[in-house]
């Protein structure tokens, strides 16, 4: 097993990309800023034999033995552990800060998630696809297997979005994709994207949870007018990132849809009692089956020689429902809900409702006793419940605003709930 900390750039894409190609060292795939407590907290649950790093990057105890492409390979002097076979490589689970919980992915899910999103995407070898989301981000590594597979011209960058060198890079390397999460395209807006002149660009792809309706719209309509497709995508980790996608002649009518599974991919529904949810509108457990789902998790060394746990079937933990088209949307998560004065809210409903309603970026945590909303303007602290209260009408009493400087989130914009206090 071997640690394999990286940046945004050719040398981590090479990296990643021979050790999966060579079937020799498994690498569990970690930004190299990780919080330095989970790093050791990491190294001293998995005891990795190497550990690869960027050139400048200091590594303690260990024996340099290999060096390419702006990286160097290091010996930590322990033991090589036990691996399945079909083990490929490692990721954190998404928002794991503090947490050696890790997913296990096979060979197969490389290739079955490959086929899939290259599929859908229409992809071929003539692309340029812009890559800003992280390496060890499921959804950056999947953009790799996926372009990689049709030979196409990966741009990488560890640049901000906000950097004028990052714009140039954009245009004069003939950009023609652009993949982000939600946060992405709040920045794009800000720094007036739509003024731009980008011919090239031809495909615009947002995973990563639900947009912001107002954004979405104006992107939707931005690539509608433009000539542009956008296409809309969900997925999980433990998925190999890409589960379904909204076709773009889909991407204004169903707006805030997933859409359908992926191809070779099926989706379904099921209720609280495990039966399959057969009428459209009704809301169920989503559950998805195909090959780009993972063996399961490993806590401890010895799980990474466990072999498939899951059989190509997994359960989300997202609550949705299906329309008469066959098409997805997501209500929340199974976890995200309270019970305040016996009625069922939905915080993730809740937090759409505040971004619709007056633009306020918030984030809802909580107890069945109340509701904590997390904010970062003052001045909307009193909109905020009185929205609440109208919409849920459960009393005011129940909801507690608390206004904080930003909220908290990982490199890929997702909210790290697990930094506010729910007390």
């Amino acid at each position: 097993m071997c640690f394999l900390l990286v940046e945004n750039n050719v040398g981590g894409i090479a990296w990643v990309m021979s050790m999966l190609a060579g079937r020799k060292l498994v690498p569990l795939v970690l930004n190299v800023k990780t919080e330095e407590t989970l790093l050791h907290q990491l190294l001293d649950t998995y005891q990795p034999a190497y550990i690869c790093a960027p050139d400048g990057v200091a590594v303690h105890q260990a024996t340099a033995c290999e060096n390419a492409w702006g990286y160097t390979l290091y010996e930590t002097g322990k033991p090589l552990c036990a691996l399945h076979p079909d083990l490929s490589h490692l990721l954190p689970t998404s928002g794991s800060t503090g947490s050696p919980k890790l997913v296990r992915h096979m060979y197969s899910n490389i290739e079955a998630a490959g086929l899939n999103i290259s599929t859908f995407f229409e992809l071929k070898a003539a692309d340029r696809p812009l890559m800003v989301l992280p390496l060890y981000y499921t959804m950056g590594l999947s953009m790799v297997f996926s372009h990689l597979r049709v030979g196409a011209t990966i741009l990488i960058t560890g640049r901000n979005m906000t950097d004028p060198v990052f714009w140039k890079f954009l245009k004069e390397q003939r950009a023609s994709s652009f993949t982000g999460v939600p946060y992405s395209f709040q920045i794009l807006n800000l720094m007036r994207f739509f003024r731009m002149d980008l011919p090239d660009l031809e495909l615009l792809t947002q995973g990563g949870g639900k947009m912001p309706t107002d954004l979405n719209e104006k992107f939707v309509s931005y690539c509608m007018e433009h000539g542009k497709r956008w296409i809309a995508t969900y997925g999980q980790s433990e998925c190999t990132a890409r589960m379904a996608y909204l076709p773009a002649k889909w991407a204004k009518d169903k707006m805030g849809s997933i859409g359908i599974a992926v191809p070779n991919g099926e989706l379904s529904l099921q209720d609280e009692n495990g039966q399959p949810v057969t009428t459209p509108h009704t809301e169920g457990e989503m559950c998805y089956r195909g090959r780009n789902v993972t063996m399961g998790y490993a806590r401890q060394q010895s799980d990474l020689s466990l072999g498939d746990e899951r059989h190509g079937f997994i359960r989300t933990g997202d609550l949705a429902y299906f329309d008469e088209d066959g098409c997805y949307y997501i209500v929340g998560r199974m976890g995200r809900f309270l019970k305040l004065f016996g009625m069922r809210v939905g915080l993730d409903e809740c937090e759409q409702i505040i971004q619709s309603e007056c633009g306020a970026e918030c984030a809802c945590v909580g107890t069945d006793e109340k509701m904590i909303v997390y904010i970062v303007n003052e001045n909307l602290q009193d909109k905020v419940k009185e929205i609440l209260v109208n919409k849920t009408h459960i009393v005011a009493t129940s909801f507690v605003i608390r206004i904080i400087p930003e909220i908290p989130k990982n490199e890929a914009g997702k909210k790290l709930y697990s930094k506010l206090n729910n007390q």
